[in-house]
């Protein structure tokens, strides 16, 4: 009887101390577990960054990307792509590569990403992706937002399971700018886009 009652005196201590130990917010977002920006919360192994209240991610080449939003019943998180500097077609994470994580991350790219790239060289047209009319980089080109890549030679591609997860590839001598969109639907004007990079991540063990 004295055991039951010691069970039940603790298990509710038990409880508490191995619930997960969420960080706090980052000025108006949460930051839920396994997220950590610091050693004292989260999991280190999914590590963000909370910079003046902004939530950012970190490439593995040193680029931060701003946290749009975080859905952790998911296990998927959206970053803003890199904008595309002003009077070029050229994305500022150009000198970069792109977007890249490390292949030993728990993060991958979701393959809800449909990726538009800008200002491409002709050899792309040997690859399988869409440059054609009908590919939707066409219409963001014609819209304001893509006014410095309008008249290059651009394709579109889904980020889907037969490539690689980790990074979103641009070069000097490829194609020098991107945009992405999450969960693209081809009947939707361009001004419902959902703009952003989506990441997914392997929960801990």
């Amino acid at each position: 009887m004295i055991g039951l009652v010691l069970f039940l005196f603790l298990f509710p201590f038990a409880s508490v101390s191995s619930y997960p130990n969420n960080c706090p917010k980052c000025g108006t977002m949460d930051v839920p577990y396994p997220l950590s920006t610091s050693d004292n919360c989260g999991n280190p192994n999914y590590k963000v960054y909370c910079k003046n209240d902004t939530l950012e991610f970190l490439s593995s080449v040193g680029f931060y990307y701003k946290i749009l939003n975080i859905n952790p019943y998911t296990s998927r998180l959206i970053i803003s792509p890199p904008f595309i500097q002003k009077d070029t077609c050229k994305s500022s994470d150009l000198s970069l590569g792109g977007f890249k994580i490390d292949e030993n991350s728990p993060f991958n790219v979701s393959s809800r990403n449909t990726v538009m790239l800008f200002n491409c060289s002709e050899n792309i047209l040997l690859s399988p992706l869409n440059c054609s009319s009908s590919s939707p980089c066409r219409r963001f080109e014609e819209a304001s937002q893509g006014r410095n890549c309008k008249n290059t030679l651009c394709c579109s591609y889904l980020k889907d399971a037969s490539m690689t997860s980790h990074r979103i590839r641009i070069r000097d001598g490829g194609c020098t700018a991107y945009i992405s969109l999450v969960d693209f639907k081809a009947e939707e004007s361009i001004n419902a886009w959902r703009y952003g990079i989506e990441l997914q991540w392997i929960p801990p063990n």
